[in-house]
């Protein structure tokens, strides 16, 4: 079997970190691994697949000798902005988890249970879609299938690892009486109806990016999508409340038999024992977990559901190394281009 080389930039970050971990689990045919961040933490050693790995200093001059094959981004938008053509370039897959490249009509969004053969169309760059869309799409893409999806109307609980590790020490600190440094106000005790910046329009970017979002990863610009993002005081988890209505007439065992088959899902759904998904049960999970659906009467063929997942894992970095499994097994890695 070829083996492959592979480079993850922003390795000591939050994500950065996940990405390692989910790597070791994985397993993947690789030769190689090498470690980017920025020069503040070159130098540095990262304990990984029981050895130490030195940091590198993330810069173009650093990639020469390596043959580097695949590149999973976690290092923030300016960087990816930057870098990530440098690397495509190169001839590098690059699989981007900012926003930096979402949007860009010639870059493929995906969520491999959804849209994996979108990967096969790629230019050496991969956008890995926003960590609230992911989970909703693993749940959605079924049931647009089956169904057709009318419209989308997105409630959502995010956790603060959402905002990284200032976001996560906000709500640590804030639980000891400190001031948020991440945040606005404090997140302890607290919810925030506002991720990302205000736009004119008065919705945030975070509910901005999953209207988008749902819509090209669907592949369906005619559903209608509207969506509130809130903050909430939960370290590790998102939690989605979602509103459907489609077009075809469907019942709510015909959902659940739907979601049982999909893969990625979990069915937690038994209200008489009090088993529904939560974030504490979620996190350090590959699955989304799906409960509380029930019929909407208000519309014709509605349904709501509620949808968990750990951000960090499913919403981040196993998405992204999912998205680096497939591209191997459909023989995307294409060099230089």
């Amino acid at each position: 079997m070829k083996k492959y080389n592979v480079a993850v930039v922003g390795a000591t970050g939050m994500v950065g970190r996940k990405f390692l971990q989910v790597l070791e689990e994985r397993n993947l045919p690789v030769e190689n691994y090498y470690l980017f961040a920025s020069a503040k933490s070159a130098g540095k050693t990262v304990d990984f697949m029981g050895k130490k790995y030195e940091i590198i200093e993330l810069a173009e001059k650093n990639l020469e000798g390596k043959n580097i094959d695949i590149a999973l981004f976690s290092a923030g938008g300016d960087v990816s902005k930057e870098f990530a053509p440098i690397f495509a370039k190169h001839g590098i897959l690059v699989i981007d988890n900012s926003s930096a490249w979402r949007r860009d009509p010639e870059v493929p969004l995906v969520v491999p249970e959804c849209n994996a053969d979108d990967i096969l169309w790629h230019k050496n760059i991969i956008a890995n879609p926003n960590c609230s869309t992911i989970q909703a799409m693993v749940a959605l893409k079924p049931l647009h299938q089956a169904f057709k999806i009318k419209r989308v109307i997105y409630s959502t609980y995010q956790a603060v690892s959402g905002a990284g590790v200032k976001g996560f020490n906000d709500l640590k600190g804030g639980i000891c009486g400190e001031a948020p440094q991440k945040f606005p106000y404090p997140i302890f005790g607290n919810c925030l109806p506002h991720i990302d910046v205000f736009m004119e329009n008065g919705y945030t970017k975070e509910e901005d990016k999953m209207i988008f979002e749902t819509k090209k990863i669907l592949g369906d610009q005619s559903i209608k999508v509207t969506a509130t993002c809130v903050r909430v005081p939960v370290y590790y988890g998102h939690s989605e409340s979602i509103n459907l209505e489609f077009e075809k007439p469907c019942t709510v065992e015909e959902v659940k038999a739907v979601l049982a088959k999909a893969e990625g899902v979990v069915i937690q759904d038994d209200g008489k024992n009090l088993v529904y998904p939560m974030p504490l049960t979620a996190e350090d999970h590959d699955e989304v977990f799906i409960g509380r659906i029930r019929k909407d009467d208000t519309v014709e063929n509605g349904i709501n559901l509620w949808c968990v997942a750990d951000n960090i894992r499913k919403g981040a970095a196993t998405n992204a190394v999912q998205i680096a499994q497939k591209a191997i097994e459909l023989n995307a890695i294409k060099g230089k281009i």
